[in-house]
């Protein structure tokens, strides 16, 4: 089973910008539709963006739309999520998931991904 394994995670100001890369914990031939969700301690946890295998599909939230920026690099089997104007209620452990196929219905709901992260924290403060 491949895991998903974030990195980049830190304390910023805001206004900064700050990188999450996410990889498979061992290698795999595989290529899966990827997402990131975030989730604050005592909160249900929240989607931010996600890209289908290819790279030519992304959906975001509303709330970082525009901010945000999910890409992939195939052939290291690595997805990014570029994130600019950070804001304090940015603030949470963002999760790196899963799914082999990515539906324009469900692309948000995190029950469908099958593989998760165990997250790294991104903290903004004022």
């Amino acid at each position: 089973q491949v895991q998903p394994v974030e990195g980049g995670g830190g304390s910023v100001q805001a206004g900064d910008s700050l990188r999450l890369s996410c990889a498979p914990s061992v290698r795999t031939d595989a290529t899966y539709a990827m997402a990131w969700f975030r989730q604050v301690l005592g909160k249900e946890r929240e989607f931010v963006a996600a890209i289908n295998w290819n790279g030519r599909i992304t959906y975001y939230a509303d709330s970082v739309k525009a901010r945000f920026t999910i890409s992939r690099d195939n052939p290291e089997k690595t997805v990014y999520l570029q994130m600019n104007r950070l804001k304090p209620d940015d603030t949470a452990v963002y999760y790196c998931a899963a799914r082999q196929v990515l539906y324009s219905r469900d692309y948000d709901n995190a029950s469908k991904y099958d593989y998760w992260g165990q997250g790294t924290q991104v903290t903004v403060s004022t």
